[in-house]
């Protein structure tokens, strides 16, 4: 079986900074991509940002050069480092993986969400 487990989130003022990670777990051959998506109240889930496994990012408009996704890969871990942070970032995070099973096809595991609250 394959986890994916996020850990960070909380409460901070706008303008503050949050680190968010999520480590994938059990029995994995390789690790195709891994990204953040987020959903707020009454939204879509939307995509945050997302890596390769050859380290090419892409990131939603309204986080360019405020949020950066990172992965060690001898971790399996991957990061959003979360700058400037605006009341509308408030959302439940959650952490995807598009993972190959050493038994099986490639398939997309997902993290239970952590919340992220940006107070004005």
């Amino acid at each position: 079986q394959v986890q994916v487990v996020e850990s960070g989130g909380g409460l901070v003022q706008a303008g503050g900074s949050l680190r968010l990670s999520c480590a994938a777990s059990g029995s994995i051959r390789s690790i195709n991509a891994m990204g953040w998506y987020r959903q707020a109240p009454e939204k879509q889930r939307e995509l945050v940002a997302r890596i390769s496994k050859l380290g090419t990012t892409n990131y939603t408009d309204s986080v360019k050069g405020r949020f950066t996704i990172s992965m060690d890969n001898g971790k399996n871990t991957v990061y959003l480092q979360m700058n400037s942070l605006k009341p509308e970032d408030t959302a439940v995070y959650y952490c995807n993986g598009n993972i190959r099973r050493r038994y099986g096809e490639s398939r997309d595991y997902w993290g239970q969400g952590t919340q992220v609250t940006v107070s004005s």
